[in-house]
């Protein structure tokens, strides 16, 4: 079985990542405040001279870290703390597999039902945008780089269809934690993930973005709940593993 070793050292930063840095280092040094309006996408694709994808996967880290908090119809604001909004939530990470648990628990109550919304209720380009996601997950899969961050981004964009600003609060709140198998995550519980494993959830991910294109609410939030079930199953039977060895 192949594993991708996505710390190998000496890897080439992506291009999201470096704009992720730069605007941490001008936020940091208060170039935008908290409560400030970021540049637009259009703006910052210019002044980066990078796609619209690479921006929003950055936006999407820096929003998943709680410096920046993007807004419907309004733009991207940075944070008056830059921390996420649940900090003081299970800040022990001495058992990950624990929190993965718990924040799955708290995302199948949530996104099953965002998955039903956004099937009735998406726009064109929302729709567009899930799709987006979709394809630079497989696009990484198969340069064997790391898809944690694609894979937020897939429900981020799930979130921001239903048009209802709380279900993207609650993830962009989550942060980190959403995707435990995000290896470049501090809360992620991998180091290395099999190929087979990742392309099993660009399938999954396939399932609900068909069902969300076709409108089809209860078929979305089917699709969604056999994803996060399947997450839960592995995480319940690691901890059981874990119990065991103890």
């Amino acid at each position: 079985m192949s594993l991708i070793d996505v710390t190998a050292p000496g890897r080439k930063p992506k291009l999201a990542e470096m704009v992720v840095d730069a605007l941490r280092k001008r936020i940091g040094a208060g170039e935008f405040g908290p409560g400030e309006k970021l540049p637009t996408e259009n703006q910052l694709t210019t002044h980066f001279g990078v796609s619209r994808t690479v921006v929003r996967e950055a936006i999407a880290a820096l929003a998943a870290d709680g410096m920046v908090q993007p807004r419907q119809g309004a733009g991207v604001f940075v944070m008056a703390q830059p921390t996420s909004a649940f900090s003081s939530i299970a800040g022990d990470r001495s058992n990950k597999i624990s929190v993965a648990l718990n924040v799955l628990e708290v995302r199948m109550g949530i996104e099953i039902e965002s998955a039903g919304l956004a099937a009735q209720r998406h726009s064109t380009s929302q729709v567009a945008a899930i799709h987006e996601s979709w394809n630079e997950f497989g696009r990484l899969l198969k340069l064997g780089n790391p898809t944690g961050k694609t894979d937020f981004a897939f429900h981020r964009a799930v979130a921001v269809a239903t048009n209802n600003p709380f279900y993207l609060e609650v993830l962009d709140a989550l942060g980190s934690r959403t995707i435990p198998c995000d290896v470049a995550s501090p809360w992620g519980t991998e180091s290395v993930l099999t190929y087979e494993y990742q392309v099993g959830l660009h399938e999954e991910h396939r399932r609900i973005l068909n069902a969300i294109s076709a409108r089809d609410a209860d078929g979305a939030r089917e699709a969604m709940r056999d994803h996060l079930s399947r997450s839960q199953d592995r995480y319940r039977s690691r901890l059981a593993e874990q119990s065991q060895s103890n």
